[in-house]
């Protein structure tokens, strides 16, 4: 597919240089520039020889030369230098860029793109001082202000890739309020790495203000409920830590299995588990999975008996079934269950809790990435905010 795409984009050329060149001979070129139309009608044949002969790096090196540089062939140039980033050979975009950096003649709105793309260039490359360099220049000079936004825009995520969170956020509040918010799931997460840091180093004050600036940008990041759970956790703020816990599931209801753990600690620290086994009956209605099932489950045990929290993890598995519940029920039936039906159980216990941890937790909305690690960033897609626990029956 990406072979067929490499050999349209010398076959767009040569048509184009084809029109360019009988245009320029229908205008009745001086002669002084006939000899150069000659030059640049040669380059253009040999072109369309190495593009028959399948030689597309040739063909395009022979375009590359036949196009003059003017305020028309500018997009000409700036794609192929795209193609060639593309396919890795970012070196070759980057002589493109500053071999038409060099013209004199070049409009401030052409000088600028070139900029844009040779930032980019430099980007890939991992050059990101220079990267970094080129935009701030963009941003003192482009009198065009949809050029000043996108270099922001790529400003941001050069921050962000080197992790300086405070740049990227101090580097968005200068972005109009449409782009801002078209961005609002990154800047929260910026906020709430930003919360880490200061968390760790016992800034619990400034920790909490980045928590509240992240909800500004994205109401809805469970992230955030989260991280202040944790935070008044440690605090020794039980009810506190509950009421954010019990915002996942309002928010982000996908992220409510990423609550049950801290929330029976909570509960249990407070001696009330019959608020527990009712706030997860809420969960089970609202947002059911295996982690709220198998929480409810030993509530039921500990109230009841092994009986009872077997029939409720039974019948619960008829309407939701996972591995991670079926596991739990074959737990029971060792721990409970007859001793001669301990041997087979057994056996069929490790095979399934083999088959539980061979496969991933969380993935991926955007990109189908998965793992056994709550990423909040992607690692495949680099996408914000959208990894959750997997449901269904290798899931939840």
């Amino acid at each position: 597919m990406f072979a067929d795409y490499l050999l349209i984009i010398p076959l767009f050329l040569a048509v184009a240089l084809g029109w360019w060149l009988g245009r320029q001979q229908a205008n009745g070129a001086p002669s002084s520039e006939r000899s150069r139309d000659g030059q640049l009608s040669h380059e253009y044949f040999t072109g369309l020889d190495h593009l028959i002969n399948e030689q597309t790096d040739e063909a395009i090196e022979s375009f590359i030369r036949a196009l003059e540089i003017n305020s028309d062939t500018v997009p000409a140039h700036l794609t192929l230098a795209k193609l060639f980033r593309r396919k890795g050979d970012i070196e070759r975009a980057v002589g493109i860029h500053q071999r038409l950096l060099a013209r004199p003649d070049l409009v401030e709105a052409d000088f600028i793109r070139i900029q844009m793309a040779l930032a980019k260039d430099y980007h890939a490359l991992g050059l990101l001082d220079r990267a970094e360099n080129l935009l701030h220049d963009i941003m003192r000079q482009s009198r065009d202000t949809e050029l000043a936004t996108n270099a922001r825009q790529w400003l941001i995520k050069l921050y962000a890739q080197e992790r300086e969170w405070q740049s990227a956020l101090d580097t968005a509040q200068q972005l109009p309020r449409k782009a801002k918010e078209a961005i609002g799931v990154e800047l929260a997460h910026y906020c709430c790495e930003l919360a880490v840091v200061q968390g760790s180093a016992g800034e619990q004050t400034s920790a909490e203000g980045y928590l509240r600036e992240a909800l500004g940008y994205d109401p809805g990041c469970g992230r955030v409920y989260l991280l202040r759970a944790e935070q008044q956790m440690r605090q020794g703020s039980w009810q506190q830590a509950i009421n954010s816990l019990q915002q996942v599931l309002v928010k982000a209801p996908k992220l409510v299995p990423e609550t049950i753990k801290p929330l029976q600690q909570c509960f249990a620290e407070l001696d009330r588990p019959a608020e527990l086994e009712s706030y997860l009956r809420t969960c089970l209605a609202e947002a059911p999975s295996a982690t709220v099932i198998m929480a409810l489950a030993e509530c039921i045990r500990e109230r009841e008996d092994v009986l009872a929290a077997g029939l409720f993890l039974t019948e619960e598995l008829r309407k939701h079934p996972s591995i991670k519940g079926f596991n739990r029920l074959i737990d029971l039936h060792l721990a409970y269950g007859s001793s001669s039906a301990r041997q087979s159980l057994t056996v069929l216990r490790g095979l399934t809790g083999q088959l539980e941890q061979s496969k991933p937790k969380y993935q991926c909305s955007h990109c189908g990435f998965a793992g056994r690690v709550l990423h909040w960033q992607c690692p495949s897609c680099k996408q914000w905010g959208v990894t959750a626990p997997i449901q269904g029956l290798e899931g939840e």
